[in-house]
């Protein structure tokens, strides 16, 4: 854990000074995945597997046709499963070391020691019996899910080969594992954390970058423009992104006008601007919405209706985060803020969920944008700590100098842990002018 322990060192050096952040090279972050993967491995999967009563747990994946928790599992040199892949977590107890075994030809990065030789054996699948019939295990779980797709990767073929594999009386004890893959995806460990702070700061400062004159040009630039300019960026900066940005334009005229405008529609003095953008880096993503405003000839900050209006989504925001507490689902939490806003004249919107080794990271729903009312399965299932949400959601505001209702679209990565609820690099808290007139609020 050197090598970890150096960097992040180095992170908050160059955090602390209000640096640019630094994008690692392939190799350096390689390293840091895998370190951070066997960290978890031996640190937060024995509690996990406890909390959920499982003393082994069956992860089979195919080329081609990938497991959503396999590519968490593995080394950050292979881009996929090969072949059949079977890996095993076996709990031997409290006072032991947890087992993990690759049914592979070879070991499976550090943790998952090979434990098949095909020319003794060439059945691999009969291989993964004797495994499991040799450790006897009370509960095993394998990756069936009726809620979350991220837990439900383990296809129909390769349940019943598993089944035919084991003795009578192990079969009973296969059961879905959907909660411990939940929990195993949702909960972020504390080196996480420590790189987490850094790849939100890079977003956001995409996002200051695509927000002002240095790429807008009014009345030359499309929103279409800024959205590729974005795609561009990322890409130059040797980044991924888990979906495609998205810009869009409200500003002071009859929305059925703005429907007959040439599409794109150009950006001009005193428009509103609101952005959708993640990346993805060292397995974990962002998830970020942001306002803009375009100053007009004249114009040196943000019209105050404008400012009043982003309040509100500021205080949304304030009233969502309020209601976290551990064991509540997600459900009770929306409830319990929609109220609360309805009460101080908010008209809510609310849509957050998980962000982690997902964009739409498995753990608690709190609510969808077509789901106000609650959301089935995954709005039941209680928040733990030590997870992480793209705080996103949106006020309809009023605008009588507009004579029109506009929405304050906010989205901000947070994390959840015994301490409370905190945004893993700030929020939003100002609207950024174009031209820059002064710098992004992050307290």
């Amino acid at each position: 854990m050197k090598y970890i322990l150096s960097l992040l060192l180095f992170l908050a050096f160059t955090l602390s000074f209000g640096q640019v952040p630094v994008v690692l090279t392939q190799r350096d972050q390689a390293r840091v995945v895998d370190e951070l993967l066997e960290d978890r491995l031996r640190t937060i999967l024995p509690g996990l597997m406890r909390r959920e009563g499982f003393d082994m747990w069956v992860v089979i994946s195919r080329e081609y046709n990938e497991d959503p928790v396999i590519e968490t599992l593995l080394p950050a040199t292979w881009m996929a499963a090969r072949r059949t892949m079977m890996l095993i977590a076996f709990d031997r107890g409290l006072d032991k070391e947890m087992e993990f075994l690759a049914v592979a030809r070879y070991d499976v990065g550090k943790t998952f020691k090979r434990a098949w030789d095909p020319d003794a054996n060439p059945d691999q699948w009969a291989q993964l019996g004797k495994i499991i019939a040799e450790r006897n295990p009370k509960k095993i779980g394998v990756n069936k899910a009726p809620s979350w797709g991220h837990a439900d990767g383990l296809t129909s073929n390769d349940y019943d080969n598993l089944i035919r594999v084991l003795p009578k009386n192990l079969q009973p004890k296969v059961v879905s594992a959907e909660k411990l893959a939940v929990s195993w995806l949702e909960t972020r460990t504390e080196k996480e954390m420590a790189l987490y702070q850094q790849i939100c700061r890079i977003a956001h400062d995409i996002i200051q970058e695509g927000f002002s004159d240095k790429v807008i040009q009014p009345g030359v630039t499309t929103a279409e423009d800024v959205v590729w300019f974005y795609r561009e960026r990322i890409k130059e900066l040797k980044l991924d992104t888990w979906f495609h940005p998205s810009v869009s334009i409200q500003r002071n005229e009859p929305e059925a006008l703005m429907a007959k405008r040439p599409q794109p529609l150009v950006i001009q003095p005193g428009d509103f601007l609101h952005v959708d953008f993640g990346i993805t880096y060292m397995r974990l993503n962002t998830d970020t919405q942001q306002h803009a405003y375009l100053l007009k000839a004249g114009e040196t900050e943000v019209p105050k209706f404008l400012k009043d209006a982003f309040a509100k989504g500021n205080r949304l925001q304030d009233l969502l985060t309020g209601n976290f507490k551990e064991g509540r689902t997600g459900n009770e939490i929306l409830k319990a803020t929609r109220e609360q806003a309805i009460a101080e004249g908010i008209t809510p919107s609310i849509y957050t969920h998980p962000i982690g080794f997902h964009g739409h990271a498995a753990g608690t729903t709190i609510g969808q944008w077509d789901m106000q009312g609650g959301v089935p399965f995954t709005g039941d299932y209680p928040m733990h700590y030590n997870t992480a949400y793209s705080i996103e959601l949106n006020c309809t505001v009023n605008i009588p100098e507009w004579k029109k209702d506009i929405r304050i679209q906010l989205e901000e990565d947070g994390f959840f842990d015994e301490t409370g609820f905190r945004y893993i690099d700030g929020r939003q808290r100002e609207i950024i002018t174009i031209p820059k007139m002064g710098g992004i609020n992050r307290k």
